[in-house]
C-alpha cells in the first residue's frame, strides 16, 4: 500500500490527501442505489489514507449516507459540503443569501450527523447576492464554531478577486479554497483561476479530473450510441472531444499507464491544485483510481499533453460549467434595439 502524501489546503493548515472522494455518486437516486455500498466505499476509500469528503445538499440523500458511514470515523475526516444550488422549488432555498445560509448549513449539519463542517463551500456564484452579504453569514458561522473555513466552486477569477477585497475592507473571513472543474480536456483555470487562487494563498480542489467519464478509457470514438443506450454517459456527443481523448488513449497506451491514472496524476501535478476530486459510484472504480495514486508524469509526459491540448485551453464545455449571467441573458450582451445605429 503507497502511503499518502498530505497536502497543505492553502494557508488552513489543514492536511488533506492529493486525492479527495467526492460523494455525488453515492446519492441513491444519482448513483450507487445500494447505500450499505456506498458507505464500504467510504470506508475503503478513508482506510487507504484518503481523508478529504467533498459533498453537498444538492446531492440528494448524499449527506445522508455520508453522514452514517463516518459514525466513529468523523474526526479523522476533512468534510466539506456545498450551499447555492437549488434544492426545492421554493425560489429561497437556493443561493448565497444571509437567509439561506442560516438554514441550509443547519440542515447539512443534521444530515450529515455532525457539529461541524470542516470546509462550506458556496456551490455556484449567487449574482442576486452581495457577496458581503454571504461573507459576512459565513465569518458568524465561523465565529459560532459550526463551519472552520469556506470556500468557493467554479468562481470566475474576477470574482475571486472581489471576494478577497472584501473580506479584507470588511474585516469578515476570507475564502480559502476554490473548487473549480480541471482535466486533461479542459485546462482553461490555469489562465486566471489557478494563479488568482495562488496569489491569494487559497486551497483549491478541482473536479471533473475525468473529464465527466470521457477519460475512463471507456468511450471510444463510434461508441458514443452505444454508451448512450446503455445509460453509461449522456454528453458524449462533441466529436472533437473524443477524437483529443483518443489522443491520450495512445499517450496512456506509450507511457505503460490506464488512461485513468495519467488523467488523475495529471490534475495533481499542477503546484496550484491541492486535491483532485474522484467520483467513484462502485468499488472497482475506487480500486482502479487508488492503484494510481503514486502515479508521477515525466516532463516529457507533460510536454506531450501540452502538445495536444495547450495550456490554459478548454476542449469543448463540462454539462456542469458555471455560465456567468453576461451570457446567459441576452439583454446583457445587446443594447435595445434603438440604440444600436452608430448615428
Amino acid at each position: 500500500m503507497v502511503r499518502m502524501q498530505y497536502r497543505t489546503l492553502g494557508r488552513t493548515g489543514i492536511k488533506v490527501s492529493p486525492y479527495g472522494l467526492g460523494a455525488l455518486m453515492f446519492a441513491t437516486s444519482i448513483g450507487n442505489p445500494d447505500p450499505g455500498d456506498s458507505a464500504r466505499i467510504i470506508h475503503k476509500a478513508l482506510d487507504a489514507g484518503v481523508n478529504l469528503i467533498d459533498t453537498a445538499d444538492a446531492y440528494g440523500d448524499s449527506e445522508e449516507i455520508v453522514g452514517r458511514a463516518l459514525k466513529g470515523r468523523r474526526d479523522n475526516v476533512v468534510l466539506a459540503t456545498k450551499v447555492s444550488r437549488p434544492v426545492g422549488d421554493d425560489p429561497n432555498q437556493q443561493g448565497a443569501s444571509r437567509r439561506w445560509i442560516m438554514t441550509a448549513v443547519e440542515n447539512s449539519l443534521r444530515r450529515l450527523g455532525t457539529d461541524h463542517i470542516d470546509l462550506y463551500q458556496i456551490h455556484r456564484p449567487d449574482p442576486a447576492t452581495d457577496v458581503e452579504e454571504t461573507l459576512s453569514a459565513l465569518s458568524d458561522l465561523i465565529h459560532s464554531g459550526k463551519v472552520r473555513a469556506i470556500g468557493t466552486s467554479a468562481m470566475p477569477a474576477s470574482d475571486i478577486v472581489e471576494a478577497q477585497w472584501v473580506a479584507e475592507r470588511r474585516g469578515l473571513e476570507r475564502f480559502r479554497t476554490e473548487q473549480p472543474p480541471y482535466s486533461l480536456l479542459n485546462r482553461g483555470i490555469e489562465r486566471e483561476v489557478l494563479p488568482a487562487a495562488q496569489r491569494y494563498g487559497m486551497g483549491t480542489l478541482v473536479w471533473g479530473p475525468l473529464g465527466q467519464g470521457l477519460l475512463t478509457g471507456q468511450v471510444r470514438k463510434g461508441r458514443q450510441n452505444e454508451l448512450r443506450r446503455a445509460g453509461l454517459l449522456k454528453h458524449v456527443n462533441d466529436e472533437h472531444r473524443i477524437e483529443v481523448v483518443e489522443r491520450f488513449i495512445s499517450l496512456a497506451q506509450e507511457a505503460g499507464l490506464p488512461l485513468t491514472h495519467l488523467a488523475m496524476a495529471f490534475a495533481i501535478a499542477h503546484p496550484g491544485v491541492t486535491s483532485a476530486i474522484i467520483g467513484p459510484r462502485t468499488m472497482s472504480h475506487l480500486d482502479d483510481l487508488l492503484a494510481g495514486v503514486d502515479v508521477a508524469l515525466t516532463d516529457d509526459i507533460l510536454d506531450r499533453i501540452d502538445a495536444i491540448v495547450p495550456p490554459g485551453t478548454d476542449v469543448g464545455v463540462l454539462d456542469q460549467a458555471y455560465v456567468p449571467p453576461a451570457l446567459q441573458q441576452t439583454s446583457l450582451r445587446r443594447r435595445p434595439l434603438g440604440e444600436r445605429t452608430a448615428a
